[in-house]
């Protein structure tokens, strides 16, 4: 019985970990390191923030609460649409899903609520890619960690996020309909009240003509 649930478990974790990716890199406050990253579609990204705060004194690295570390995920390949975007606690994780296969590039920014600058940071990041299809169903386990469970959640507001605005294009393109077919109906009834009026003109003209001619005038 332990057996298979430790192998339920290892599976669990293997099926969000299919491709792990860690590093860690210094930068000042404000300054904005950007990483690359290949990505297959429909791609489930785990990432998990620990940020540190250098001491001049101790001359050790250190937590405080009042780092925070902005996050942004662009599509390249799609005139840099965001993905992602905002802000974590010095240990904090974000999760998203690519829709689309290609390039996406991952921005970190150190920075503070109280308005604290010019500090130096040490900032560790990590990643895990797996497949969304292949994701575990945290009703059918109750091994799965509240991490699991905090990324379904997430990847169903995104999908309920994708639907509306599917739906949203869907009544623009009712509505950009409506509004070319209204613009023909004007220029067709433009088009017919201009006839009416040159036939209108020119039987005045034959009548003031056939007119002139019974009086002799012309």
């Amino acid at each position: 019985m332990k057996s298979s649930l430790a192998l339920s478990v290892l599976s669990c974790i293997f099926v969000l970990a299919q491709v792990a990716q860690a590093l860690h890199f210094y930068a000042k406050t404000g300054d904005t390191k950007c990483f690359f990253e290949e990505l297959p579609k429909e791609s489930l990204v785990v990432g998990k923030i620990d940020a540190y705060e250098y001491n001049e004194q101790t001359g050790d690295y250190y937590k405080n609460n009042n780092l925070k570390v902005g996050i942004t995920v662009v599509e390249t390949f799609d005139n840099d649409e965001m993905v992602a975007n905002q802000k974590s606690s010095p240990t904090g994780e974000f999760t998203f899903t690519s829709f689309e296969s290609g390039e996406h590039k991952f921005c970190l920014t150190p920075i503070y609520t109280d308005g604290t600058s010019n500090k130096a940071h040490r900032i560790f990041f990590d990643i895990a890619i797996g497949s969304a299809h292949d994701y575990v169903d945290s009703k059918s386990t109750r091994q799965v960690d509240a991490l699991t469970q905090h990324v379904q959640s997430l990847n169903k507001k995104l999908q309920e996020i994708h639907r509306e605005q599917e739906q949203m294009r869907e009544r623009e393109a009712i509505f950009r309909d409506q509004s070319e077919s209204t613009n023909s109906r004007v220029v067709k009834w433009t088009i017919v009240q201009l006839i009416v009026l040159i036939g209108t003109c020119a039987y005045q003209l034959r009548h003031l003509k056939s007119f002139f001619v019974k009086q002799k005038i012309v």
